[in-house]
């Protein structure tokens, strides 16, 4: 009685395994797949944040050359 049933349950695990180990495979390109189009936006949100810092830096340049100026014109 106890060997059928340690029998049974090794093979219901065993069932189980190989029916788990069918979708392994597609899990892993998956999640591979949704790793490398993370990746790319993050290369992209990297970006923006750049130009987005550069036209902050070039904003504040102007803003500062058009108070010295306004401030020279005041004197």
């Amino acid at each position: 009685m106890i060997r059928t049933m340690l029998y049974s349950s090794l093979a219901s695990t065993l069932m189980l395994a190989l029916l788990s180990g069918c979708g392994l495979g597609e899990t892993a390109a998956t999640t591979a797949t949704l790793a490398e189009a993370k990746a790319q936006e993050l290369k992209s949100a990297k970006e923006s944040q750049a130009k987005i810092e550069m036209r902050l830096e070039d904003a504040q340049a102007a803003a500062a050359k058009q108070r010295a100026a306004a401030e020279a014109a005041s004197e």
